[in-house]
Parts: C-alpha cells; sequence; structure tokens
C-alpha cells in the first residue's frame, strides 16, 4: 500500500528533474538566458542544482519500497 505513493512521487520527481536539466542545458547550449534579469551563470547554476536535487529525492523516493 505504501509503495505506490512512493512510485508516483518517484517518478513526478525524476522527470521533473530530468526535464528541467534538459531544459536548462538547452538553453545554456543555445546561449539564451535561462532566467530574465538575471546573471546567466548563476540561474544556469541554481536552476542546474534544482534538477539535480529533484532527481536525488526521486532515486531516494525509488529506494523507499
Amino acid at each position: 500500500m505504501e509503495s505506490g505513493p512512493a512510485i508516483f512521487a518517484g517518478t513526478v520527481f525524476v522527470l521533473f528533474g530530468a526535464g528541467l536539466l534538459l531544459w536548462t542545458g538547452v538553453r545554456v547550449t543555445r546561449r539564451e538566458p535561462v532566467a530574465d534579469g538575471v546573471n546567466p551563470v548563476a540561474s544556469a547554476a541554481l536552476t542546474g542544482l534544482a534538477g539535480v536535487v529533484a532527481l536525488v529525492l526521486g532515486v531516494w523516493s525509488f529506494g523507499r519500497f
């Protein structure tokens, strides 16, 4: 019973983290801004960090069941 929510949460976190990292990577390689009005290096680093944290949370959630 408890594995269902863990699988759902893990899937959501992994998809969000992977999508965020992919989107950030595409924006950086095209030299487009990741966030308007913010230092490009800082916004790319913060967005990348958020993507990695989401992936780690997803893997941790998958490990819970």
